[in-house]
């Protein structure tokens, strides 16, 4: 998604100081355009703005709060983006230290693969204060085909990330669990699934997720089973801590925390949750 993203604010005429931790995937961008940076603090030193899009909680907190994290070095009235998929007590304690350090902090998590950033389909939920997204607008219009404010309260974004990703997979539960249905009684998957996406879902999630369920087409991992683990173990914390049952979120984290322990946690999420319904079928 990084990558991606980084070729699109390139191409747009962007130069980036960029950091990863494996260094060498800065190799694909336009060597030109980018400044390679050896840590999170060199990356965000001298800059107005700055962009992370990590795996989970720990490594952004650490991206930024480490002794060699961004707040070290970003200067006062700088903005963070965060694009990951965080707790909203991880965007809490961000945006928090960010005020304590005189900077500001954008939720900004996106929905879609790492084709939809290449093409700059992405679409982007923000939330967080007024002065901080007039300031990053221009950088997100770059890099999605829509923006959508959730308000000021600095984790309204990742509220909508979380459900929405509780939606996606509980949708992939639900075509697994029919195109098993239809297949174990005699039926062609994808036949089936090109069907509903045709008519009674006719949607890109129904569409794309189900063409490669049907054809149980789990290759190249786009977004690991381990990650949709992580997102589903948010989904679960969070419907605890506001008291919303559930059953669905429970059954989607038992699914793939099933995945992750049988060792398919670096398979596609598709996998994770497919293979686990014809397993459970056994076809």
């Amino acid at each position: 998604m990084g990558i991606n993203m980084a070729k699109n604010l390139i191409g747009a005429g962007y130069h980036l100081q960029v950091y990863n931790r494996t260094i060498s995937k800065a190799d694909e961008l336009e060597q030109a355009s980018i400044t390679r940076c050896k840590s999170p603090a060199e990356a965000a030193d001298g800059v107005r703005l700055i962009i992370t899009m990590l795996a989970d909680d720990e490594v952004v907190k650490e991206t930024v709060l480490g002794k060699d994290g961004i707040l070290t070095t970003l200067p006062k009235n700088g903005l963070h983006i965060s694009m990951s998929t965080i707790s909203t007590e991880a965007a809490k304690h961000l945006a928090e230290h960010h005020a304590d350090a005189g900077s500001l902090y954008l939720a900004a998590p996106v929905f879609g693969r790492p084709e939809a950033a290449a093409a700059k389909k992405l679409w982007i939920c923000i939330s967080g204060s007024q002065q901080a997204k007039e300031i990053a607008k221009p950088i997100l219009e770059n890099l999605g085909q829509g923006i959508f404010d959730f308000g000021e309260h600095v984790a309204g974004a990742n509220v909508v990330k979380i459900a929405g990703n509780f939606m996606i997979m509980s949708s992939m539960e639900i075509m697994a669990e029919a195109y098993t249905l239809a297949e174990k009684n005699g039926l062609d998957r994808l036949k089936v699934s090109e069907f509903f996406g045709a008519t009674l879902f006719n949607a890109p999630i129904f569409q794309n997720y189900g063409k490669l369920i049907a054809n149980k087409q789990y290759e190249p991992a786009a977004f690991k089973a381990k990650l949709g683990y992580k997102d589903a173990r948010l989904a679960f914390k969070l419907s605890q801590q506001s008291e919303t049952p559930m059953p669905v979120a429970n059954a989607l984290h038992n699914r793939l925390l099933t995945a992750v322990a049988k060792g398919w946690g670096e398979k596609d999420w598709t996998e994770g949750i497919s293979r686990g319904v014809s397993e459970d079928a056994g076809v």
